[in-house]
């Protein structure tokens, strides 16, 4: 078993209120959710209308599996149009580690 967690940090430029970043945020995170069966939820940066902060994790079979879907939703994430991927830090976590 491989656990896979990343923190995916975003700049939203046109976001003028939280209600404008909640939207965003809140689609991508379902989005995430739906498409790649993974748990993401907003873990920080709450009070900020451009700066988003999402906690993504994912237990796989491999590491090459668990590489491969996290490749997909950074994938995803560089897509957002109304977001710019700011930090991304990945790591995998063995069992046994």
């Amino acid at each position: 078993m491989v656990v896979g967690l990343a923190v995916l940090e975003l700049h939203l430029p046109s976001s003028r209120s939280l209600k404008d970043k909640r939207r965003v945020v809140k689609s991508l995170v379902e989005r995430l959710h739906e498409r790649h069966r993974v748990s993401a939820a907003e873990t920080a940066f709450h009070d900020l209308h451009q700066r988003a902060e999402i906690g993504i994790a994912a237990v796989g079979v491999d590491e090459r599996q668990v590489e491969k879907l996290f490749s997909q939703i950074r994938g995803a994430a560089d897509g957002e149009v109304e977001a710019m991927v700011t930090r991304w830090d990945f790591q995998l976590l063995e069992e046994g580690s």
